[in-house]
């Protein structure tokens, strides 16, 4: 089965380098994980020759208020009539359990659009709970997490045992923050099928460098072997 490799891109400038080093899909975000504006997001989605995903995430919370939540619609479609594929949110709620509603109400009002839920589920206080409550959600086909938010040298083997225990977890989850090469073949035994790339394909984990072709070609040579 083949393996999906997504990059995450900043700025005109990474698309090359993540496009010519074999990535299947891109999520465009600033560095602060927040929303791009439409200009970047113009930019980005002409110079992009594969699906571009676009975050949807206004504040550096989980959560959302009414007056963003009418923006982020009209952010979304904006997006989408530039040429984005789909896009990237999630949200929780007070008890830091996943929010449904709020979740449920954005995907019905992008109808058709695919979606991935992004690493707010790993804030949750009960990930097995969160994964329950995500699966099913409309035009959801995948979930960014690495186990804990410290990312995945804390929460690998959590986020595996969570792929071994649910394969409907493993057909969502897109493992991310802090992925390392020896990790890929144990979460794809275990039915993951997309994975995220972002500091990793920047030389010296930099955000100030680019996207390197080289960097993001051993990513698709390892998913690819």
């Amino acid at each position: 089965m083949s393996l999906l490799l997504e990059i995450a891109v900043h700025a005109p400038r990474d698309v090359p380098g993540a496009q010519e080093g074999g990535a299947d899909r891109l999520l465009l975000r600033t560095p602060a994980a927040l929303a791009p504006d439409l200009t970047e997001a113009s930019a980005v989605l002409r110079e992009a020759d594969v699906p571009v995903r676009v975050m949807l995430r206004l504040n550096e919370s989980w959560t959302t208020t009414g007056g963003e939540f009418r923006r982020l619609v009209g952010l979304a479609e904006e997006y989408v009539a530039l040429g984005a594929e789909g896009v990237a949110f999630g949200f929780l709620d007070a008890d830091l359990e996943v929010d449904v509603h709020t979740c449920i109400t954005l995907a019905e009002e992008l109808s058709g659009i695919p979606w991935t839920f992004h690493e707010a589920i790993d804030a949750c206080l009960d990930p097995r709970r969160s994964w329950r409550r995500v699966i099913g959600l409309p035009g959801l086909d995948a979930v960014f997490s690495s186990g804990s938010p410290l990312g995945l040298g804390h929460g690998y083997e959590d986020l595996l045992a969570q792929a071994q225990a649910s394969p409907e977890s493993a057909a969502l989850m897109l493992p991310g923050h802090g992925l390392v090469p020896e990790q890929v073949p144990w979460l794809a035994r275990a039915g993951v099928t997309q994975f995220h790339v972002g500091s990793q394909a920047r030389p010296g984990g930099s955000p100030k460098a680019y996207v390197d072709a080289g960097h993001v070609r051993s990513w698709r040579m390892l998913l690819d072997s």
